[in-house]
């Protein structure tokens, strides 16, 4: 569901259950890397989508910067496209490729070859794969992820129910984690060296190296157990409205939002050090500009170009269901439903929720290039000269 995690342990924080793996955010200097080489496609889409190009006549014919960034956001949505459409096809064949028969499990192991065969034919089982799939993707183009093979109900009004209660927990934390990590950052790498620059660094690094479930038990002791303030774990299911919910949201919010945060600080400290010792930086202090001018409006929206893809990640992994802390705090969202879907065998809705999360980090990705377009003036108007 990730890129490529560089953290320890199969979740990037000590989480060893593969069916709870955490997409890990990249460390801070890869997380840079990774920004700057974002930056440096989107510089060579824009040069290849706005170059000086020969007219009919022999003359040049330059591409306003307008056209070229709508080529570059054309072709970045396209992609987008294809990845989702990739993501469904190797998600759909993947589940189709699980040991065993789904008929059988579901009817056990005594009953008889016809009952099996006629919950097949029932199931649409007995077709072939590649019709399955192209009336699975039709489905799921229009909403329609096909029956529960545990309710025999639709997937996609619990699906939607399960994303509505994940988004409760998710936003708040999203807000508040991204806000708080992006300020703090900027501030350790602006007072690169100093007491406070110190004391960010270490606080990031101690949650970092705690697991989530480990904060949420030591938040459940403190705040549900030795001082009843909010509940220790939801008890009611998906049929739980909002209201019931708002009590027993705050806790798993203060988890997501020190899990996320702390990888975002370090980003954003790495890279503020790296704006600050520019040259652009270096004149604008010179000019007699002062350090407030200098840092919010030169150097916080060059730093923020390599922290982008970090905040989109962890953006990403919010929205698209957190398993370890659903599952401790016994909250009815995504990752919840994975579990038991996982658990249950219901093939359908496994598929649904991997195809939604995949387009959660595909849109949060393409959401990162645009915006990283809106912030540097250079990767909207660079042009490269073509003879």
């Amino acid at each position: 569901m990730s890129p490529t995690p560089t953290g320890g342990g199969t979740n990037g924080r000590g989480t060893n259950d593969p069916a709870v793996t955490r997409p890990t955010p990249p460390s801070a200097t890869s997380a840079e890397a990774r920004g700057r080489a974002a930056t440096r496609a989107l510089e060579k889409e824009l040069s290849d989508g706005d170059p000086t190009r020969a007219s009919s006549s022999g003359g040049p014919h330059t591409t306003s910067p307008v056209a070229a960034t709508l080529i570059v956001v054309a072709r970045r949505v396209g992609t987008a496209l294809l990845t989702v459409l990739l993501a469904s096809f190797f998600v759909f064949f993947a589940v189709q490729a699980l040991p065993g028969d789904v008929a059988q499990q579901l009817l056990g192991q005594d009953a008889t070859p016809d009952a099996v065969a006629a919950l097949r034919e029932t199931l649409g089982l007995d077709q072939n794969v590649w019709v399955r799939y192209g009336q699975w993707l039709a489905g799921a183009a229009h909403g329609d992820f096909g029956v529960s093979l545990v309710s025999g109900l639709p997937v996609g009004p619990d699906l939607l129910i399960a994303f509505r209660n994940s988004m409760l927990i998710a936003l708040p934390a999203m807000i508040v984690g991204v806000t708080l990590s992006l300020t703090l950052g900027v501030i350790a790498g602006v007072r690169r060296g100093r007491p406070s620059d110190h004391a960010i660094s270490l606080i990031s690094l101690v949650v970092m190296s705690v697991p989530e479930f480990m904060v949420a038990t030591v938040l459940v002791l403190l705040f549900a157990i030795a001082l009843p303030i909010f509940p220790a774990v939801v008890l009611r299911g998906q049929d739980a409205t909002i209201a019931e919910l708002l009590p027993s949201i705050w806790l798993p919010v203060i988890v997501l939002t020190l899990a996320m945060a702390a990888y975002i600080v370090r980003t954003a400290r790495s890279s503020t050090i790296d704006v600050m010792a520019s040259e652009f930086v270096t004149t604008a202090e010179l000019k007699g500009l002062s350090t407030r001018q200098v840092v919010w409006r030169h150097a916080v929206p060059s730093a923020l170009l390599p922290t982008l893809n970090v905040v989109a990640l962890n953006v990403a992994w919010l929205l698209g269901g957190v398993v370890v802390v659903e599952n401790v705090f016994n909250y009815p969202g995504m990752g919840k439903l994975m579990l038991e879907s996982v658990f249950n065998r219901d093939l359908p809705t496994i598929q649904a929720i991997a195809v939604v999360s995949a387009l959660v980090y595909v849109v949060c990705n393409l959401a990162a290039d645009l915006i990283a377009l809106a912030l540097d003036p250079r990767l909207r108007t660079r042009r490269k000269a073509r003879s």
